[in-house]
């Protein structure tokens, strides 16, 4: 006996192609149709490319006018720095201009009807190369600058402009070429080396081997920093930083490392050499200092030479001895600039003791 299947076929439907919709019709914009429209329009660019200059200038004015610790109150916000304020509102007003400028050009004034292209070789031929140089000089002349030139100058004005405080401030923010202010911290022969933050002074006797001291000099850390200029206070924790570590003294490969110790007791900065991030991580198995940052990483045994890492130059040790109490003091202030290294680091005159 045999049964018949009578469910219907199923039949797609879906067309092979769709048809293309086209394009909306292009409504024409009041400034396209109306002279007067696109002269007003015209206008209104030119006044925001316009502001936009204006707020460059002021920028470059307030920069050199006002005081940079001038502060003031305003209401909602509270006591701010007018100098960094002033600067914020006027180059927000250039770069707002500028953007505000080139939207409305846009939006009323440029060629607005929509265009549709089939994709097509990667390779061009003549005819389309000059085809492309056509539609380039027909956008030229949509844009209109060629007609209004008021447009094209005020708005290479407001760029040009725009660029000053851009470039101005690093400029002139690099200031003078530097002297002896670089090479010198705060340390200096006899000040007792003090645990950072409690401003305990360390007696060699309790430096462990293996131990670690994060130190900072007399009279900038403890009690006493709280009578110090705040600005100072950061300046000093900014060059200051010392780690104090004991080592094996017959690991100790450098002379120098030896002379400026004290029974493997040595003190080094803290600031990397790479771009002086704080170098606190210390390795006890392998004796190696560690930059949290990039990884840079130092020998403490071999007078903390650069093993790994991109810092170029050995942390600088600090000299120390031991005074009569037998509390750790500097034996001198450093012998080179702690930090990143600087284009004038090696400059004849400046170096500690050179008198040329």
């Amino acid at each position: 006996m045999s049964t018949t299947d009578h469910t219907p076929a199923v039949v797609d439907s879906t067309p092979d192609r769709f048809p293309n919709p086209g394009l909306p019709p292009h409504r024409p914009r009041r400034a396209d149709v109306d002279e007067r429209a696109a002269r007003r329009a015209t206008l209104q660019v030119v006044t925001m490319f316009t502001l936009s200059a204006l707020g460059s200038i002021a920028f470059l004015v307030a920069y050199y006018v006002i005081d940079p610790q001038t502060r003031g109150t305003i209401i909602g916000i509270g006591r701010i720095n007018l100098f960094h304020a002033v600067l914020g509102v006027t180059m927000g007003i250039s770069l707002l201009g500028i953007g505000l400028g080139a939207v409305h050009w846009a939006r009323t004034l440029m060629p607005d009807e929509e265009v549709s292209e089939d994709r097509h070789p990667p390779a061009a031929s003549e005819e389309d190369k000059q085809a492309v140089a056509r539609q380039l000089s027909h956008g030229w002349r949509g844009s209109q600058l060629n007609r209004r030139s008021a447009i094209l100058g005020s708005a290479g004005g407001a760029l040009g402009l725009f660029a000053l405080p851009l470039v101005v401030p690093v400029l002139a923010g690099l200031g003078p070429r530097p002297r002896g202010e670089l090479y010198e911290t705060n340390w200096q022969s006899g000040m007792r080396l003090m645990i950072d933050p409690s401003g305990a002074p360390i007696r060699a006797a309790d430096v462990t081997q293996g131990s670690v001291f994060h130190v900072m000099p007399e009279g900038f850390v403890g009690a006493a920093a709280h009578e110090l200029d705040p600005e100072e206070m950061m300046i000093s924790k900014g060059k200051d930083q010392i780690i104090l570590v004991r080592l094996d003294p017959a690991k100790i490969k450098s002379q120098k490392q030896r002379d400026w110790g004290v029974d493997g007791i040595v003190a080094y900065s803290k600031v990397c050499t790479h771009v002086g991030c704080p170098v606190a991580l210390y390795e006890q198995n392998t004796h190696h200092l560690l930059c949290p940052c990039h990884q840079s990483t130092f020998d403490m045994t071999d007078d903390c030479k650069v093993i790994f890492g991109p810092a170029k130059r050995p942390l600088p040790q600090l000299p120390i001895t031991v005074d009569d109490e037998g509390y750790i003091v500097a034996a001198d202030g450093f012998r080179e600039p702690v930090g990143p290294s600087f284009f004038e680091r090696n400059r004849p005159g400046l170096l500690k003791g050179d008198d040329a």
